[in-house]
């Protein structure tokens, strides 16, 4: 029961003082949330800062029933189980469970909607009504029977290859390995009635059965040259491999992916390819398991001299953006993933993000650009190694510190822009506050691998410059770190030059690089000083050098 005790995207803690003086619009809300993404448990009698209840707690048999009628009440399409649960240290707490609403939408019941994202609530717009209702038919479409396909008519190579590459998983407890056949197919969901499921059907179907379902994937390989034009194209629409076999194909029919760039390695040199194994698995896998079944459309995959685009069907599930991707999950396609992580294809349930990012950093490489355009989701990984310094440095950390991933991430960024803000950091990996960071960075700042100045959110992270001069590795130098003195100096040889400029214009003049604030704090200096003064307001505010400096 602990696991529930830490509040996230599937569980939620109420004070005892809840039951004192209940409000049920609260509760009702925080169930249709519940409901309408991947169910959840509200525990009430735990404080938020609490792992058990108080000590000789107790609650009144009563409340589990006054729970269910009020709820019943304020809420549509809404299932809950409440129940009076004891802990380990002998008192009690109200459990309520909520199961997912796979099939209709939940709603409060004067008519509003709402979905649980990460550990809050989150009202419904207008406008997403339609992409919710979309998932919901997206959730089901895995165990459907329409095609009422008999549970015996399958492509017996398909079945085989599966389930002894299952059997051999070191993913799949042996109690489901000691299973029959089609036992084994009635656990992964698919056979269900007697009949092939939708999901059996893409796995151990026949080639026509493929074919017949309403979107089964295919995919379109296209090769672009310098100038945009198509160069190569290699496609693979006739149904007749399942996901597994379309992975693999993907990966040992493309040429392309075998071509690498070499770079210098102290006396050495070294080859990074110029798209990683496990980026384009990685890649080509989310395209696979997170695509909408029920919207027509193929999986594209682009290869540009730059850069490798995927584009997949469907829009990410209501809840998951492109900028909260890294720490909130929601699969799509549930029991299709589950097949896919138990064959070791893909990693844990929100991971992939994890490793595409911690891959391409250590490479050197930029972050992947992830976009939701019109109906479908489409993601840019980059060619061009942008640090390669960067490689060294977290090569030579990893075997001095084990690198866990989030630090190889974290360290990434840092030594990639030379020193970056704990509000870029935030925003770029959606770490909720700045605590976070230091706390992932743990052994790097204990160890002065990493440095920081500054407070808060304007806290800035950087490379001890001590450690990459024992490395022998030569940095770029810029003006991000420059002294407030020299900063000055820089400001007054450009006023001189230039009256009467936007601040905007004097950044862009010294040094793109150095932030805005640092250089408005060095005005602020000048002008307590009475060296500058400024004229205009807002945007409109030009600084000026006084005749006497």
């Amino acid at each position: 029961m602990s696991e529930f005790f830490e509040e996230n995207e599937i569980a939620d803690k109420k004070s005892i003082k809840f039951l004192s003086k209940p409000d049920w619009d609260e509760l009702a809300k925080d169930c249709v949330c519940f409901a309408n993404a991947k169910g959840g448990i509200i525990i009430i009698g735990i404080e938020n800062d609490g792992d058990l209840p108080p000590k000789d707690q107790h609650i009144d048999g009563n409340w589990p029933g006054k729970i269910h009628k009020a709820i019943t009440q304020l809420t549509l399409n809404v299932a809950i189980y409440p129940d009076i649960k004891t802990a380990i240290n002998g008192s009690e707490y109200v459990e309520i469970r909520i199961p997912p609403n796979r099939q209709t939408i939940a709603s409060t019941s004067n008519g509003r909607y709402y979905i649980r994202v990460a550990d809050d609530c989150k009202p419904v717009l207008p406008d997403e009504m339609a992409r919710l209702a979309s998932d919901k038919s997206a959730f089901v479409w895995e165990l459907q029977t329409t095609k009422r396909i008999p549970a015996d008519l399958y492509d017996i190579s398909k079945k085989n290859i599966l389930l002894s590459s299952l059997s051999k998983s070191a993913r799949v407890s042996d109690f489901v390995k000691q299973k029959s056949d089609i036992e084994m197919l009635e656990h992964y969901l698919m056979i269900r009635d007697r009949f092939l499921t939708n999901l059996g059907i893409l796995w151990i179907g026949r080639r026509e059965d493929r074919a017949g379902l309403l979107y089964a994937p295919t995919i379109q390989f296209i090769k672009y040259d310098h100038k945009d034009n198509k160069i190569n194209k290699i496609v693979w629409d006739d149904y007749s491999k399942n996901p597994y076999e379309l992975l693999e194909s993907v990966w040992n029919e493309i040429g392309d992916w075998k071509e690498s760039i070499e770079i210098p390695f102290g006396m050495f040199r070294k080859n990074i390819p110029v798209y990683e194994e496990v980026i384009v698995r990685e890649l080509v896998t989310n395209a696979l398991v997170h695509r909408h079944y029920s919207m027509r459309g193929e999986i594209f995959i682009n290869l540009f001299p730059d850069r490798l685009e995927i584009h997949s069907p469907g829009l990410l599930p209501l809840g998951v953006t492109p900028q909260n991707i890294l720490t909130q999950s929601l699969r799509r396609n549930e029991h299709l993933a589950k097949v896919f992580y138990d064959l070791g294809l893909m990693e844990r349930e929100g991971s992939g993000y994890d490793k595409m990012y911690e891959v391409l950093l250590a490479d050197g490489k930029k972050l992947p650009l992830i976009e939701e355009i019109q109906d479908r989701v489409k993601v840019t990984v980059f060619a061009q190694i942008v640090d390669p310094i960067s490689i060294r440095l977290i090569e030579k950390l990893n075997e001095d510190y084990s690198l866990k991933g989030t630090e190889i991430i974290l360290v990434g960024l840092i030594a990639q822009h030379h020193g970056i803000s704990a509000k870029m950091l935030i925003e770029k990996l959606n770490i909720p506050k700045i605590e976070r960071i230091n706390d992932l960075l743990g052994n790097l700042l204990k160890n002065h691998v990493v440095l920081t100045k500054g407070k808060t959110r304007g806290t800035e992270y950087y490379v001890n410059p001590e450690l990459i001069r024992k490395l022998g590795l030569k940095g770029k130098t810029d003006l991000k770190k420059i002294e407030i003195h020299r900063l000055k100096e820089l400001l007054r040889e450009d006023l001189k030059n230039y009256p009467e400029s936007r601040i905007g214009e004097i950044q862009q003049r010294i040094g793109a690089e150095i932030a805005l604030r640092r250089i408005r704090q060095a005005l602020g200096i000048m002008m307590k000083d009475d060296e500058v003064y400024k004229i205009g307001q807002l945007k409109h505010t030009k600084y000026l050098l006084r005749k006497s400096t």
